[in-house]
């Protein structure tokens, strides 16, 4: 099964994605992460990330050595030259079972800018020793 989500992250904040269950037999495997600007007419310099940590200050720089990273993405959109760029990495082997944290950090060209994001998570069942590892993995990394 697919599991959607979508919203609005403003430049500097972080949205909690929650995904714990009770039993936390239940777990996410992340298959597509997407940004979209809100404007067409606005310029857009800016980074998102998605971890499996609450961050307490925002992180500017994107670090693939970070072990609760999940995914990141680029987008840059220019009104001049009318010309755009979406990069996004998704580290697909992961499978959590926790809460997620997706950060937006937007740079010179549209400071303050909002931004959408998308993602799909395949959901899958868990057995007992899946679900200890999952859990332990995050607990570990926080």
């Amino acid at each position: 099964m697919i599991k959607t989500f979508r919203g609005l992250l403003a430049d500097g904040s972080q949205a909690t994605i929650n995904l714990h269950t009770n039993d936390g037999k239940t777990g996410y495997r992340m298959i597509k992460f997407e940004l979209l600007g809100i404007d067409a007419n606005t310029a857009y310099e800016g980074t998102a990330q998605v971890f499996t940590v609450d961050k307490a200050t925002m992180p500017t720089e994107i670090d693939f050595s970070d072990p609760t990273l999940l995914a990141a993405a680029i987008i840059q959109m220019s009104t001049s030259t009318q010309g755009s760029a979406y990069t996004a990495i998704i580290f697909d082997q992961d499978i959590i079972n926790q809460d997620i944290f997706i950060t937006h950090d937007e740079k010179s060209a549209g400071a303050g800018n909002a931004v959408n994001y998308y993602m799909e998570l395949e959901q899958i069942k868990l057995d007992l020793n899946e679900s200890t590892v999952a859990t332990l993995q995050s607990i570990r990394s926080a």
